[in-house]
């Protein structure tokens, strides 16, 4: 059974940085793509970041439009565990941050359906 915790939400200001961690418990984490999604109060779970990586492609990311260029993801197999580097913050960050694992090469990288597994989130909020 795989877990993840997700750490690091915080208040920050308006154009701060903030790193979200997601450790994942259970086998396998490598097999896995990683995901990041954040959903604000009244809207829909939103896509944000995900990355996989295989030992034939290495490391492959994809990004929602709204944080291209501001957030950045990564994974640590050693450590079983992904990051969300997120830098000139904006107001309309300011949501409740999930991590998610998808088994690689299922379909719907940005489909929150696609992913079998979630973590609790965290609160990320953006003061202007």
């Amino acid at each position: 059974q795989v877990q993840l915790v997700e750490s690091g939400g915080e208040l920050v200001q308006a154009g701060g940085s903030l790193r979200l961690s997601c450790a994942h418990s259970g086998r396998g984490f490598s097999n896995y793509a990683m995901g990041w999604f954040r959903q604000a109060p009244g809207k829909e779970r939103e896509f944000v970041a995900c990355v996989s990586w295989t030992g034939w492609t290495g490391t492959n990311t994809q990004y929602g439009d709204s944080v291209k260029g501001r957030f950045t993801i990564s994974r640590d197999n050693a450590k079983n565990t992904v990051y969300l580097q997120m830098s000139s913050l904006k107001p309309e960050d300011t949501a409740v941050y999930y991590c998610a694992a998808r088994y690689l090469g299922s379909a719907g990288h940005t489909t929150p359906s696609a992913y079998a597994y979630w973590g609790q989130g965290t609160q990320v909020t953006v003061s202007s």
